[in-house]
């Protein structure tokens, strides 16, 4: 708006103006006064460097205005690149937020504790007596790569708890009680008929427990008692967003949440949904939908739930949270004005947490130290846009005063064009 303003204001027609050629066509001549022509010659000499001067002002204010422009348009380019840092730093500060637990040390401080295996979790699962997932897990145990391909279980990919890991044992303990032990040892089953095929009924409708997974349990000791949850993915309202690009693990492009100022929140470290690592067998699976298993199960488990480091941070970020939120350190709110309270359970089954490869701490400390470089250049920006605003003021208020002086410099020197005609004017009718 300022640019369209700026054009109109140094357009000759938008400021009172004195028209040079009407300045230089006034009879001033007169063949019988030779003294009149002495006066002509000097009236066009003044008429000359009035024209000149306001051509001078005009430019002035030509240049002052280009100058406005380019500063102006410096600052969006650099503003723009301040946005980008932003985004990039954030993208890397909550993939080292993966790398930390509930008291903010790094991976390479925790490599001594001894975490939850996908074994231990197998056994947690098998403790729970008269359990639908006991039976899957003890089937998997003692079949192995056939349980697949078993008529009851060739549609069943396993449990909630043993489909996903973490990267630390407190965020283990923290989803997993998120979610709750009869979510945690949910059957997922790639279809409907998947889910069918776990339990039959008779013709009054009650459950036949001589068949499906309930004779299969009676017949290994096993025996399924009670509700169990099941998880058919092609009935799943799958995440419609895009994947992260280059991503390894395909993880959801959500969008960052954003304060009401436009910032985001200080503390988020990401979404559950994305920090749940799935190993290469489940990574890659597809429903018939063409969906992942991340954007079907976990985004229906966790949907935008959004972790952060602490209850205060977690708590100030309430604005921009709608599908709940967890801290570190034990906060948790289901939605919006729900929370939790007390201490912490100890979930009886949690999910098993990755053991990475010796070369995470190193990838750590490369991704801090492009944070930190980028944060030296994000500074080195924000001093040029300082230096650019500054510049920017200076032309704005040169330009008003020499908008001024050309406006004062138009009304003078009209006033002095129209005294001049009335005077040329009365002596060429005294001669006469």
């Amino acid at each position: 708006m300022f640019q369209r303003n700026l054009q109109l204001s140094v357009h000759p027609n938008a400021l009172p103006t004195i028209e040079p050629s009407k300045l230089m066509t006034l009879d001033w001549s007169s063949p019988r006064a030779p003294a009149e022509g002495e006066m002509q010659k000097g009236s066009l000499l003044k008429v000359e460097s009035v024209v000149g001067y306001s051509q001078k002002l005009q430019d002035d204010l030509q240049k002052l205005g280009i100058k406005i422009k380019k500063h102006e348009e410096n600052l969006r380019f650099l503003k723009t690149q301040i946005d980008q840092l932003d985004e990039s730093i954030l993208d890397m500060q909550v993939s080292l937020g993966n790398y930390h637990s509930s008291n903010g040390k790094s991976m390479e401080n925790d490599s001594n504790k001894e975490f939850q295996n996908e074994e231990k979790t197998i056994e947690q699962i098998l403790q729970q007596e008269k359990s639908a997932a006991g039976v899957v897990c003890q089937l998997r145990s003692h079949h192995g790569t056939q349980a697949p391909h078993l008529p009851l279980t060739k549609e069943v990919l396993g449990t909630v708890a043993t489909l996903g890991k973490v990267n630390d044992d407190n965020l283990s303990r923290l989803f997993s009680e998120y979610l709750g032990l009869e979510t945690m040892m949910a059957i997922v089953c790639k279809t409907r008929e998947g889910v069918k095929a776990l339990e039959t009924y008779d013709s009054e409708g009650e459950i036949n427990k001589s068949t499906s997974l309930h004779g299969l349990g009676s017949s290994i000791g096993r025996h399924v008692d009670g509700r169990f949850l099941v998880i058919s993915l092609e009935d799943l309202r799958p995440y419609s967003g895009d994947l992260m690009a280059d991503d390894p693990q395909r993880r959801l492009a959500i969008l960052k949440p954003r304060l009401p100022s436009g910032k985001c929140p200080p503390g988020f470290i990401g979404f559950a949904v994305n920090m749940i690592n799935l190993d290469d067998t489940n990574l890659y699976f597809m429903t018939a939908g063409g969906q992942g298993l991340r954007d079907t199960l976990f985004y229906c488990l966790f949907s935008r739930l959004q972790v952060y480091r602490t209850r205060a941070e977690m708590e100030l970020a309430l604005p921009c949270i709608s599908d709940g939120a967890l801290s570190l350190d034990g906060g948790m709110m289901r939605t919006n004005g729900v929370y939790y309270l007390g201490s912490r359970e100890e979930v009886k089954v949690r999910f098993p947490v990755r053991s990475g490869p010796p070369v995470l701490p190193i990838q750590y400390v490369e991704t801090a130290g492009r944070i930190k470089t980028m944060a030296w250049d994000r500074e080195r920006i924000t001093d040029d846009m300082q230096r650019e605003q500054t510049l920017l003021d200076h032309s704005k208020k040169s330009f008003e005063l020499k908008k001024q002086e050309y406006v004062k410099f138009l009304a003078e020197s009209s006033s002095l064009a129209v005294e001049h005609h009335v005077h040329m004017g009365g002596t060429k009718n005294g001669l006469r």
